[in-house]
């Protein structure tokens, strides 16, 4: 070659494909692509180009779980954002009441807990909000610790739609049967109803994979039986723990096959079945006279 020619690889050494610039003898083992070290990988045979890697992640089915979400180990982040509001909700009524075990003072949890003869009477936003309000530190204290404890559990085995679904819906079926069976006096405030109605979820998947659920029956059994000496809604309880447990089996049960149209269905029917527990308990108190006489004949 003559001295002022070119510098570098000669013409017939081949050069990376993803860098024109660099001289290789190396191939990829499943293309037959020239690849320079930094654009291949360890493979089971040989070493594969960074595009045979990617594109074979993407051809590989990837583990499921009985729900049908995908498994992996990332971070609980819909039990870390519901444990985060409801802190910051408490925090606010402390705030406004000055006192953190009689927060129930406070302007905004007036606003919006649910008191059953307001929300008949049109104020339908407390059968959500009055689940993110405590009655005092130690009933957020433990709801909390066990959502922090049985959250992720669910949140990792539904998938983040799917346990957001429940975690919503067995909060409202807390209020819709406290709201339909009970009486119009209860004040209920809590994120009780989601807690049990996770804990029905953790009941139905340990059982279909199972798994011991002992445990679970008893820690739900006691937290049920000691509702008859507090002030606690043993109706609320019930009713997130019936739709929590029922929306789970719907969704752990559903064929794979059409999977999630079966689970839509499921949501959807559960979501049709407390609104119309709603209406029809409203119904029987159609008018601001009925409510304030109820209320006052019963409560005060």
């Amino acid at each position: 070659m003559p001295p002022d020619g070119p510098v570098g690889a000669q013409p017939e050494t081949p050069v990376c494909v993803r860098h024109p610039d660099r001289p290789t003898r190396l191939r990829c083992t499943r293309c037959d692509r020239p690849a320079c070290p930094d654009c291949l990988r360890d493979a089971s045979v040989g070493m594969q180009c960074v595009d045979c890697v990617n594109e074979g992640a993407r051809s590989v089915r990837r583990p499921r779980t009985l729900a049908g979400a995908e498994i992996s180990n990332g971070r609980p982040i819909i039990t870390q954002v519901m444990i985060a509001l409801n802190v910051l909700a408490y925090v606010v009524t402390v705030v406004q009441s000055g006192s953190p075990m009689n927060n129930s003072r406070a302007g905004v949890f007036t606003a919006t807990s649910m008191i059953p003869e307001l929300t008949a009477n049109g104020e339908w936003w407390r059968i959500l909000t009055s689940g993110f309000m405590h009655f005092g530190l130690i009933h957020l204290v433990l709801n909390m610790a066990a959502l922090f404890v049985v959250g992720p559990v669910i949140e990792q085995e539904l998938g983040k739609l799917r346990y957001s679904a429940v975690y919503f819906l067995s909060l409202l079926g807390g209020s819709a049967a406290a709201f339909y069976f009970g009486t119009v006096c209860q004040q209920l405030a809590g994120a009780s109803g989601a807690v049990f109605g996770l804990m029905g979820a953790l009941l139905i998947v340990f059982k279909r994979q199972k798994r011991d659920i002992s445990t679970i029956v008893v820690i739900v059994g006691i937290n049920l039986v000691s509702n008859l000496f507090t002030n606690a809604s043993l109706l609320g309880h019930l009713g997130g723990f019936v739709i929590g447990g029922l929306l789970t089996l719907a969704m752990v049960k559903a064929p794979q096959q059409n999977r999630n149209a079966y689970q839509i269905g499921a949501v959807v029917a559960a979501a049709l079945l407390l609104g119309v527990m709603f209406v029809l308990r409203a119904s029987e108190l159609d008018t601001t006279a009925e409510i304030v006489l109820e209320y006052a004949r019963t409560c005060r």
